[in-house]
């Protein structure tokens, strides 16, 4: 059984529906490719997917290592190639709140973050630049 339906919503704009959250997102195409960017770009949605699997799996490392997990920002930039129009670089720098982290609760966690599914699943022609700030 599916779990998640899609609409086109006219103007380059879809609407996408997690059926068990009811959760919406609304995507809009770039203004860089004929849309208004109104709203997340199907390939911003890639970048932020990565993002969030990493962070969500730093989360389920933390708590199977009893690692006191802060709070966790991150800057997300992604790059576009031409020929064919792709994604071809994502930048990823997280910020951690500091909790005085030993080196090896670091490594854990970093090691988490580049396991995660959808990191596992981006094409290797896509370069990911990813650090962590330990702040």
């Amino acid at each position: 059984m599916h779990s998640m339906e899609i609409s086109y919503l006219g103007d380059l704009q879809t609407e996408s529906t997690h059926l068990k959250s009811g959760n919406k997102v609304i995507t809009d195409a770039p203004v860089d490719n004929n849309g208004k960017g109104s709203a997340y770009s199907p390939t911003d949605l890639l970048c932020n997917a990565l993002a969030s699997c990493m962070i969500t799996l730093m989360g389920i490392a933390a708590a199977s290592h009893n690692i006191q997990l802060g709070k966790i920002d991150a800057k997300i930039t992604k790059t576009m190639a031409s020929n064919p129009r792709r994604v071809s670089e994502i930048k990823i720098e997280m910020i951690a709140e500091n909790k005085s982290y030993s080196e090896k609760e670091k490594t854990i966690l970093e090691n988490a973050a580049n396991t995660c599914p959808v990191a596992k699943s981006i094409h290797p022609d896509i370069h990911v630049d990813f650090s962590i700030v330990w702040s």
